[in-house]
């Protein structure tokens, strides 16, 4: 059974909709593993980078043996699910950090940086509607 948490401020109206509409729960990912066999013709695009920029191998850090474990953990779980898969020869290096948040549980993060300042600005335009 999936649960969804609504905002108690919200009017009467909108939860009674919302509550109707989750009714079609079957549409809904609920978990990583619901993704599996989404066609790549979907959910696959490209990143096209500037040629004229180097590749970036950013230096590994010493890391706390307790994070280290932690990272494996993650990394593991992605490879399970299938979000991330291993290669020969990567031409892109970027740091894993460990973040502690403010509930006291460890994040793991990618430090993309260096990577997204060398990727070309997509074409859409971002719209933002007011009321």
């Amino acid at each position: 059974m999936q649960h969804v948490k609504l905002n108690a401020s919200f009017e009467l109206i909108i939860i009674e909709q919302l509550i109707e509409f989750f009714e079609f729960k079957d549409i809904f990912v609920w978990t990583y593993k619901d993704m599996k066999g989404i066609s790549l013709e979907i959910t696959q695009h490209k990143i096209e980078f500037d040629a004229t920029i180097l590749h970036a191998h950013q230096m590994r850090y010493q890391l706390n043996p307790y994070y280290i474990a932690i990272m494996k953990q993650n990394i593991n779980k992605l490879f399970t699910i299938g979000f991330i898969k291993s290669v020969e020869e990567a031409t892109w290096l970027s740091l894993i950090l460990v973040v502690l948040k403010k509930n006291g549980k460890l994040r793991i993060y990618v430090d993309f940086r260096k990577l997204n300042a060398t990727t070309k600005e997509d074409p859409y335009l971002f719209i933002t509607f007011h009321e």
